[in-house]
């Protein structure tokens, strides 16, 4: 791609559109940041509102993961004929080394982050970003042919791909998300779907074989596939009671991992079929994912108090994410559940809760709609308002023995910046508090 001379819109002046501008810059574009929001100036570039006026005469828009690709400004600009992409499809012919992309309703983050472990752990040159962390065009200048890129890739970022392709794709689940930006599940699935439709037949898909739409990805891609289950043994690996198979031969027993729930034996079955193509061998890859300590606010341990264990799931931004973490405890929860809503059904949380649960504690905008679909009795419903009090109901409440669980299903942007700030928030709270409950 020619980037010389161009004029270019960045969309979204976040993480990822700061690193396209760099980027750009560097190719020799012309650059016009674009925002919604009133700003002053980013690395020099005055920035424009979000209007159709700001679009004049560019020859490419660049969009941040955070916008969505159909508001109608851009449908003006794409009638022009202008190209529309993600900030991953710009950095995708400068970005050196193979690709490895993640997706996932559930587990991205973990799966990356692990892949990474693994591979650096097993002397395998690779560097992590994507979703997490470094935007992709950040990664170009440290990136080098030996080098393997590791990417989470959200349905975001990948709706709006053409020609962006990763050696190793990999769908750990779908489940109902993000229908208040992609509006339909069929979208968000074919968004997901992408990262699987431009590969080749050299390149590798790593597919979980229990979830019944990554099983439909098979389909969509030329690549070789490979498959993970937690249920029954696959050509891939499998968990045979506590037990990871790998290619028929034992990887791991789980009770070795420091990640804890069915959901997390997934993502180590993906990350070691990952890692297996990346060139590591099965006793490094066992090795490693036994040291992989949990990401922070996902099923993070923070502290006991009184007997009562506190876990960080504030990643727990979807219903089925909210599942999972229900999953991995045996009961005696009290967990603390709102936001912003997505446009969710809560009403599949009714039962898990009824059998786990000694109450739900509701916060954020999204309080009253989670209470009207769980009804009055699957659990307790505790109108709690804010984090800050769901905690401290929470303390008062809580026996020894019993577990608080951050794991708000709902994003967090009624209250707070992020689900690391609600994350880092619900830590502080917890870790000033003293003595024991009641």
């Amino acid at each position: 791609m020619d980037l010389d001379g161009l004029t270019v819109a960045v969309v979204g002046m976040a993480r990822s559109g700061v690193a396209a501008i760099r980027l750009l810059r560097e190719k020799g574009a012309m650059v016009r940041a674009i925002d919604e929001k009133p700003m002053g100036e980013i690395l020099g570039f005055p920035v424009q509102p979000q209007t159709e006026d700001s679009f004049r005469d560019v020859d490419l828009v660049v969009l941040s993961p955070g916008v969505p690709s159909d508001i109608e400004v851009l449908e003006k600009v794409r009638q022009r004929g202008v190209p529309v992409i993600s900030e991953l499809e710009l950095a995708a012919p400068y970005l050196q080394g193979p690709r490895i992309g993640i997706t996932g309703t559930n587990g991205k983050t973990t799966t990356t982050a692990l892949t990474g472990h693994i591979l650096s752990e097993s002397r395998i040159a690779c560097q992590v970003g994507g979703n997490i962390g470094t935007p992709p065009t950040a990664m170009v200048e440290s990136s080098r042919p030996d080098q393997w890129n590791v990417l989470e890739l959200s349905s975001f970022q990948l709706e709006t791909i053409k020609d962006f392709r990763t050696e190793i794709a990999v769908g750990l689940n779908v489940t109902q998300n993000h229908l208040d930006r992609h509006h339909t599940f069929e979208n968000y699935v074919n968004a997901k779907a992408r990262l699987f439709e431009t590969q080749e037949v050299r390149d590798l898909a790593v597919l979980n074989a229990d979830d019944p739409v990554t099983v439909t990805f098979a389909k969509r891609t030329q690549a070789q596939t490979v498959w993970f289950s937690s249920t029954h043994p696959v050509a891939g690996a499998w968990l045979d009671r506590d037990v990871i198979q790998l290619r028929g031969a034992k990887l791991l027993n789980v009770r070795e991992l420091r990640l804890r729930g069915s959901h997390n034996y997934e993502n180590v079955m993906a990350a070691a079929l990952i890692a297996e193509r990346a060139g590591a061998q099965p006793s490094q890859i066992a090795r490693a994912a036994a040291t992989f300590a949990p990401v922070e606010h996902r099923l993070e341990m923070v502290r006991e108090v009184g007997g009562v264990a506190y876990y960080n799931d504030s990643k727990a931004t979807s219903v089925d994410a909210t599942l999972k973490a229900i999953d991995a405890f045996p009961g005696g929860l009290w967990i603390i559940l709102g936001g912003k809503d997505k446009n969710s059904d809560y009403s599949v949380l009714r039962e898990p809760l009824r059998a786990k649960a000694k109450a739900a504690l509701l916060i954020g905008t999204a309080a009253q709609k989670i209470a009207a679909q769980l009804g009055k009795d699957a659990v307790p419903l505790l109108q709690s308002g804010t984090l800050a009090e769901a905690v401290q109901k929470a303390h008062l409440s809580a026996e020894p023995g019993d577990t608080v669980l951050l794991a708000p299903a709902c994003a967090s942007f009624d209250q707070f910046e992020s689900y690391e700030h609600r994350g880092r928030v619900f830590k502080e709270l917890v870790n000033a508090l003293t003595g024991g409950s009641r």
